[in-house]
């Protein structure tokens, strides 16, 4: 009898990539996809996929695991359980932040998080830096050492007392990412507008958690887009912006990429599923739907959804920012917080793929292909992971997540795998749910168990990519050929 030349094969599910949908096997050996085909020889496992959908896993390019926030608070996860709970919806691969604060020594801050993603990390890994402390040293040594060592995107805030780049060290940071190759992410939103409505709803005794959707303004989130790009734009310099939550917002994303602007943008869950009103609950309830920004209107998402159908916005992401409804969380300042007083966050690194399955595939909203590409193949494909992450392709890693599209499932608190211990999303019913999942060839999830190691999952470095290549077309002021010879570049 002939060796079986695979170690395992996927029989008989119907494959998604983000332009078809076929029938196929899916045989892997070792790590990787070895061929997709029908009717391929035997393996020394198979699974059974007849009836289920083979998806690429999902890519997940936005989460806070194991930070502390400027305030000092810890969000609830670990590296462990906060990639159980992705490894459970289906997602394979994580970009969580490696966070700087003002005094930290950057190079000190990614070590820290590898540590403890090298610990307890179930799935592969990259990271975000964020840089709160703009100094000479971190702009001119630090980033471009770190980018070298496959660190290739840089996350910046536009607002929060403690953590906000002012314009002029953004501009210092922008062309270190151009002449390192990095990505720059962006938290934009206008400080100033925020301070100033936040001051005015205290001070009228408007304290509610309802009030923080309140206080951070629409105008807030469209003007930082435009005043951000603008410098981008100065600087030549690709942008993501990161969740995008108003009608207004994704407008002014989708005229910067019509003028060839290098912008990309995500916006998540929360913003297509959630609106105001869900932070108006009795008492402080409604510090378990408070995020930054809030969510917004019915009419903001149907305008998100139709961005993401034109491809103004280009991925899907978390933002999983866990806080416990407790005094370690959301009520560290007591069983009633002002709404500044709380930790913004949602935890929602499970709920992000089963939240986009129902509406895209079940419901039928943008399909299946579409579902791929936002959720898994666009998120590799801008941060330089494709075409080892985010496919099924031959070659590729074997990250594969097989969905029973009829499964209905009713979600609850109890039913989450993070140590958040609530999900915003309770009592939603969806339809299509991730059964087995598979990271790198081994299966980490096999129905309601995990079968993966704490600190199974590796580190993916990489550089900035196509992505994060400047267009090469500098704005006058730039460009010594009509600036009367300055070269600032």
């Amino acid at each position: 009898m002939t060796e079986p030349i695979y170690d395992l094969i996927i029989r008989g599910g119907r494959v998604a990539t983000t332009t078809d949908v076929f029938e196929a096997d899916v045989a892997i050996s070792g790590e990787t996809i070895a061929a997709v085909g029908r009717g391929l020889p035997p393996a020394k496992r198979e699974i059974d996929a007849r009836g289920k959908l083979v998806l690429p896993g999902g890519v997940d390019s936005h989460a806070h695991i194991e930070q502390l926030s400027a305030a000092g608070i810890m969000n609830a996860d670990t590296f462990e359980s906060a990639t159980v709970s992705a490894a459970f919806g289906g997602t394979t691969t994580v970009i969580p932040f490696a966070a700087q604060h003002v005094g930290m020594k950057l190079p000190q801050v990614v070590a820290d998080y590898h540590a403890l993603a090298k610990k307890g990390a179930v799935i592969d890994y990259a990271f975000h830096m964020i840089i709160a402390d703009a100094t000479k040293e971190t702009v001119e040594e630090h980033i471009p050492a770190l980018v070298k060592q496959g660190h290739a995107s840089i996350k910046i805030f536009m607002t929060y007392d403690r953590l906000k780049v002012d314009d002029e060290p953004l501009l210092d940071i922008l062309l270190a990412a151009r002449q390192s190759g990095a990505m720059l992410c962006a938290h934009a939103e206008n400080h100033g507008i925020i301070a100033w409505m936040v001051k005015r709803l205290l001070a009228r005794g408007y304290t509610m958690p309802k009030y923080h959707a309140v206080s951070h303004a629409r105008v807030s989130e469209a003007e930082a887009f435009t005043r951000l790009i603008g410098m981008a734009a100065l600087i030549d310099q690709p942008i993501m912006i990161f969740h995008v939550s108003t009608a207004e917002g994704a407008k002014v994303i989708r005229d910067s990429r019509g003028q060839g602007l290098k912008v990309f943008a995500e916006t998540c869950p929360q913003y297509l599923f959630l609106t105001a009103g869900d932070l108006d609950k009795p008492g402080a309830e409604g510090a378990k739907w408070m995020c930054s920004p809030p969510p917004r209107t019915h009419s903001d998402q149907e305008a998100l959804w139709q961005a993401l159908s034109l491809g103004d916005l280009q991925t899907i992401s978390s933002d999983h920012a866990p806080y416990r409804y407790d005094e370690t969380g959301k009520l560290r300042a007591g069983p009633n917080p002002n709404f500044k007083q709380v930790a913004n966050g949602l935890p929602g690194l499970e709920l992000r793929l089963p939240l986009l399955f129902d509406a895209m595939v079940s419901k039928g909203r943008l399909g299946l292909e579409k579902f791929v590409e936002l959720t898994a193949t666009a998120p590799a494909k801008i941060y330089n992971l494709h075409p080892r992450k985010g496919s099924i392709a031959v070659g590729a890693d074997a990250d594969i997540a097989i969905w029973d599209p009829n499964r209905e499932v009713t979600i609850s608190d109890e039913m989450m795998h993070d140590l958040a211990g609530y999900t915003p999303f309770a009592g939603r019913k969806l339809k299509g749910w991730p059964v087995n999942v598979l990271s790198r060839g081994r299966v980490i999830i096999d129905g309601n168990k995990c079968l993966a190691d704490a600190g199974s999952g590796k580190f993916l470095a990489r550089s900035g990519g196509e992505a994060a290549k400047p267009t090469g077309r500098l704005v006058a002021d730039m460009d010594p050929e009509r600036n009367f010879g300055a070269k600032l570049l």
